[in-house]
Formats: structure tokens, sequence, C-alpha cells
């Protein structure tokens, strides 16, 4: 009997956070949801990382209408609400009661799938978020996130896993935000995260950055993984994940059971590329391998935010020498992961550092208060090493951070409704907790969420087709526009 493979679909959440800068619409989802709720997915990704803020600060639709919205589009299949744990969609660690209530939410609105991980792999930063979740019927699936350092090896995954098995959760994936998994190493990581798992799915969560991902993720199949995560192909590649249509192929070549409907990913496809040519968006395209991205193992998209930046400095075509000095920093630093917010932090003290050469000044001259914080161990454990008198220079000799970091914010719901209320729900509650005023009094102003958007025009026989499958139609009557019958 052939292996079953299943497929969570990425398109509508990361997908776009990493080739259209977050910037996918809900009224831009409205004709291709139903075709993917058809499609056959295990779930379907939606909200989380990037997309709730951006929803709130720059495209001004409520994150919680957008998921009743979407809801009411597809029917089908489970939507995923995708959170960093304790920090949920920001870079702030938020108290228990927040996280508790953000779980509460989250059913009430619909989402019945939950992915949750933590930037540096703490457990005791998803212990929350994931009881609370599973408390409210929520399908959990945490994920730990891959880097390649001497730290990250195969043993330290397993056992991460297995804390993980014993907080009760129903999968596990793993999420390589940066792309660095090459197929060498997929031999040997996805067997020993399998056996701390048992009989609970493995999934793979993994980007193109590198070029390699669609054939890790075809070999990740072979070595134990069950769940494959990917995107449409005219928002795969690049940034962003395998594209469903070659994945699946692949899949079957090799004798593989995947039950998704192609014909249904064709038609998302050929109007997610509509909605692009028409919004002059980019569409995905393979990246070349560079193994310098395993040096510094930045992200592309905050790569090219940062050439923009670097200009604005005066230390433009100096991004060869920032991105060398990412690498030694994040060596220095005991290996933080390179996905937010520690890429942020990675970065800002790598250009900083450059600058103080450049000054005259020792490396280190300058350090952001969040880097100094996350060296006290404020955001959780750290996996390597970092050295006595670098972190005495850092943080000025303050006393390491052992507690949960979640344990030291201060209850918060109460405090919000006596400050900011009174509120017309709890969900409005949340948006408080997590914006200031100016944003959470520009998001209300900017009223229902738009739906509409041109609809692109479906061939004849395609819509013949469709109506067909849909309705059980077996005869169609047509009239042409001089009311001829045919």
């Amino acid at each position: 009997m052939s292996k079953r493979v299943r497929l969570i679909d990425v398109t509508l959440r990361d997908a776009h956070q990493c080739l259209w800068a977050t910037r996918m619409t809900t009224a831009m989802m409205k004709d291709v949801a139903p075709r993917l709720d058809r499609a056959g997915f295990e779930a379907i990704d939606l909200v989380g990382g990037a997309v709730f803020d951006v929803c709130v600060r720059y495209l001004r639709e409520d994150p919680w209408e957008r998921m009743r919205i979407l809801n009411s589009w597809i029917t089908e299949t489970p939507l995923i609400i995708h959170t960093r744990g304790q920090s949920l969609f920001t870079f702030e660690f938020f108290s228990d009661d927040v996280v508790t209530l953000a779980a509460e939410r989250f059913a009430a609105n619909g989402m019945r799938y939950h992915t949750v991980y933590d930037a540096l792999n703490d457990i005791r930063n998803l212990v929350i978020p994931i009881r609370a979740a599973r408390s409210h019927g929520i399908h959990t699936v945490p994920g730990l996130v891959y880097t390649d350092s001497p730290v990250h090896t195969d043993d330290y995954y397993a056992n991460k896993a297995r804390e993980l098995v014993k907080l009760g959760i129903d999968g596990l994936f793993i999420k390589d935000p940066s792309g660095l998994l090459v197929p060498e190493r997929v031999t040997t990581l996805v067997p020993a995260i399998k056996a701390a798992i048992g009989d609970l799915p493995l999934q793979m969560h993994t980007h193109c950055l590198s070029g390699l991902a669609p054939y890790v993720l075809l070999q990740s199949i072979q070595h134990g993984v069950e769940v494959a995560h990917t995107a449409t192909s005219t928002l795969a590649n690049a940034a962003s994940h395998p594209p469903t249509e070659l994945f699946v192929r692949n899949c079957r070549r090799r004798g593989y059971e995947v039950d998704i409907d192609l014909d249904q990913i064709t038609e998302v496809a050929d109007r997610l590329a509509y909605i692009a040519e028409r919004e002059n968006k980019p569409t995905g395209a393979p990246l070349e391998y560079d193994e310098f991205h395993y040096h510094h193992q930045v992200a592309g998209g905050m790569i090219s935010n940062l050439r923009y930046q670097l200009e604005t400095v005066g230390l433009d075509g100096r991004m060869d020498e920032i991105l060398e000095e990412a690498g030694q920093v994040r060596a220095d630093l005991g290996y933080p992961i390179v996905v937010s917010p520690f890429a942020q932090y990675i970065v800002t003290q790598s250009v900083l550092n450059v600058m103080a050469r450049d000054h005259g000044n020792e490396r280190y001259y300058n350090v952001p208060n969040e880097v100094k914080l996350y060296v006290r161990g404020g955001y959780g454990e750290i996996a390597g090493h970092i050295d006595p008198n670098l972190y005495d220079r850092i943080t000025g000799g303050a006393e390491p951070i052992t507690e949960r970091p979640g344990a030291r914010v201060a209850p918060a719901l109460e405090r919000l409704r006596k400050r900011r209320g009174p509120f017309k729900s709890d969900d409005d509650l949340l948006l408080a907790a997590f914006y200031d005023d100016t944003q959470y009094d520009a998001l209300k102003a900017a009223g229902p969420i738009a739906t509409d958007y041109p609809l692109m025009k479906t061939p004849l026989l395609t819509l013949v087709k469709e109506l067909s499958d849909r309705r059980s139609i077996t005869s169609f009557h047509f009239i042409d526009k001089s009311g001829t019958s045919k």
C-alpha cells in the first residue's frame, strides 16, 4: 500500500507574506478561497505571523473579521491561526491572561487549527498557548524552528520534540523559515524527530530561499514526514514555499497517494496571476543556491528592506560586509535563530558593529536594549554559549534571567478594561492589548472589510465544467446576446 501524503496550503497567509509584503486583501481571497476549499487540503493557513499586524496597521482590515468572512467562504477545510507563542503576532511578550483569551477568540471566530512556535524553541513559551488552544477544541500543532549551527543538532531537536509531546499536542511541524535544510540533513533530522513523537503526524514547512526546498520537501516525505506545506505556484518559490502543483506531481511519480484536485489549484493559480498583474505584484521564481546564505541566514525579504535602509544612513554598497558581520554576531550571541524578532536584532547589531569600526570603536560599542534583554535570557533559553566577557560588556554585568518570560509580564486585561474600555467585544479588547490608541482608532474608523474585487473572466468551457462538478447539472441552455436560444 502506497504512502498517503497530506498537504497544508499556505497561499492565503505565508505565501503572500513572502512575495507581496503581506498585502493580499480579503477581497482578493474571495474568488480563490472556495477553490482551495474544494482542493482537498488538510488545512488552509490564513492568519498569523505578520498578517494580523499588517491587517491592522496597513490594510485597515480587522483580522477577527477576516477570520469570520473566510469561514463563510471556506466551509469544508479547517482554517489555521499561526502564532509566535507567548508573543502571538508581535515581537513583545504578552501576559498569560492575554494569551489565554486569544485562544478563546480564535475558536469563537472559527479557527479550528493552530500552528504555534517559539523563535528560540523555548518550550516554556509554548505551554500557555498550547494548553489554552486545546482547551477550546482547536487542533494544535506546534513547530520547532530549524537552523544550521553547531548547537542545533538532531539530539537537540529530538529532545525538544519530546518536551512538546509531554504537553499534549496533535502533531508537530519542522519550521525552516530561512530555507536552510539540505537533503543530507533531512536523512537524519526527520527520522530523529519522528522517533521522538511516535505516531503523531510530522509536518514540514520550508522556504525556497536556497533553491533546495522543493527537493528537500520531497525527500522529507521519504524519511518520515506525513504532511507538507505548499503554496499555489503563482505565489511559490523565491522566499515562499514549494509549489503545490509540482510537489503533487512529483509525489505521485514516486508512488505516493496525494488526494489533491490539481484542477482547482490551476484555477487558483490563474486567478492569482490575474490579481498580480492587476496590482503590479511579483510572482514567484526559483532562486539560485548561494553558500553565503548559510553564513548569515537572513531571509531575502529582509535583505531587500535592509538595502534601502542602508542607503538612508550612508552605508549603501556595504551589504556583504554587514551580512558577513551578521554571521559573526549570530555566533557571538549563542546562535539565535534568524527569524523574527531575532533576525531584526541580529541585523541591527551588525549594522551598529560596522558603524562602530568606522569610528574606531570596538564591536558592541552600541547595543540595543532588545539585544541586552536577549543576552540575559529575557526572551527564553539560549541554545549556545556566550563568552562571559562579552556578556558583561553587553549587559553591564546584570544578572541572567532564568524564569519563564511570560511569568514576568503582569496580567493586562483588567487594567486595559479600566484604562481604555469599555469595549464592545473581547476581540476589541485584544486589539487594544496589541495596539495603541492611534492604530486601534484608525482600524475602527476604516469600517467593515470590503469584499468585492473585479473577477477574472472565466472561459465558458471552464464555467460549464465547474457548474457540472458542483451542482450535478447534466445539460445547459444558452442564450446569446441577441436573445437567441442555443
